[in-house]
């Protein structure tokens, strides 16, 4: 049978067999009986499934997090692409022959991991305050494992493999730059961006596709961010206080307004570096995906909501 397009690529027309992650599997009630409502998901993006034959049997077949090889076909339904599949079963190793390959399923930064990573410990490493140093080290010791390949987002930016760990990244490098540039402390711009959302760690589920965990939404990764932070360091000798404080405060105020999710405005200059950097890169992501994604027509991009704007495309002639 026929190969299904990338999800991206996807038609009313389409048909055939193709692998993807299983993001969602819900069993839902509908007209003619049960259904399982998937949501699935290759390195393009996502799609909606349903499966309405075999439905018990189909259900045994994965689970939600697994590998899956589906059969099946292109349906609108209120003007909605989805896809209306036949069979589904999780991944067996026989799939590699077939032409399975994890990392067409799964989003991931374009950087290289292990590469991000020594630059993450080539930046710590440059730290020379020693409480500041021993509390970023502690930080990595506990969290290395996800931090190499959490998510930064469920959706609106860095929402893939390793994204968390590059959006970090990028902010030291514009955080460092403005503190130097302003006469700021460099060391604590550089334990602001690695702290600043380690509360995602917790506020996301990741297991290939992303959720958000009961805490997650119950809190929010601002809150549980500055509690992690506050945790370490309590286990930490000697730890000054203020400097406590004041990275606290960096956690706290890093989206800039109470409006935007802060319990705090940032009143110290690291604060303002390290919300500016971080919304700086946060915009830029979304602008870049945005004119990389579009295919419309003409000089300019079609409208994005978060934005508020079109934006004018790269290399017109």
């Amino acid at each position: 049978m026929a190969r299904l397009p990338r999800i991206s690529e996807l038609e009313g027309t389409s048909a055939g067999t193709g692998y993807f992650l299983c993001a969602r599997k819900e069993r839902r009630a509908g007209r003619g009986g049960a259904f399982l409502a998937l949501l699935l998901q290759d390195v393009s993006g996502e799609i909606g499934a349903k499966v309405f034959q075999d439905v018990d049997a189909a259900s045994l077949q994965f689970e939600v997090g697994e590998f899956v090889a589906a059969q099946g076909k292109g349906n609108l339904f209120n003007s909605r692409l989805e896809l209306v599949l036949d069979k589904i079963r999780r991944v067996t190793p026989e799939d590699a022959k077939l032409g399975f390959r994890e990392e067409n399923c799964i989003p991931s930064s374009p950087r290289p991991v292990d590469e991000m990573w020594a630059e993450l410990e080539a930046r710590i490493a440059s730290v020379s305050d020693p409480h500041v140093r021993a509390l970023l080290d502690r930080m990595l010791a506990l969290h290395a494992d996800r931090l190499r390949i959490w998510p930064a987002a469920r959706q609106v930016h860095h929402a893939y493999r390793s994204g968390l760990l590059e959006h970090l990244l990028k902010i030291m490098d514009i955080a460092v730059f403005l503190a130097d540039a302003y006469g700021a402390r460099r060391d604590l711009v550089i334990a602001g961006a690695l702290l600043h959302d380690i509360g995602k760690l917790e506020e996301l589920r990741y297991n290939g596709a992303v959720e958000y965990s009961l805490q997650g939404n119950l809190i929010g990764h601002i809150v549980i961010g500055a509690g992690m932070t506050r945790d370490v360091i309590k286990e930490l000798s000697d730890f000054p206080q203020e400097l406590a404080w004041e990275i606290e405060h960096m956690i706290l105020s890093h989206h800039g307004e109470k409006e935007l999710g802060s319990p705090v405005v940032p009143v110290t200059v690291e604060a303002l570096i390290l919300s500016a950097a971080d919304e700086f890169d946060a915009k830029m992501h979304q602008v870049r995906r945005h004119i990389a994604d579009d295919d419309t027509e003409g000089p300019f991009t079609s409208y994005n909501r978060l934005l508020e704007r079109v934006l004018l495309k790269p290399n017109r002639s």
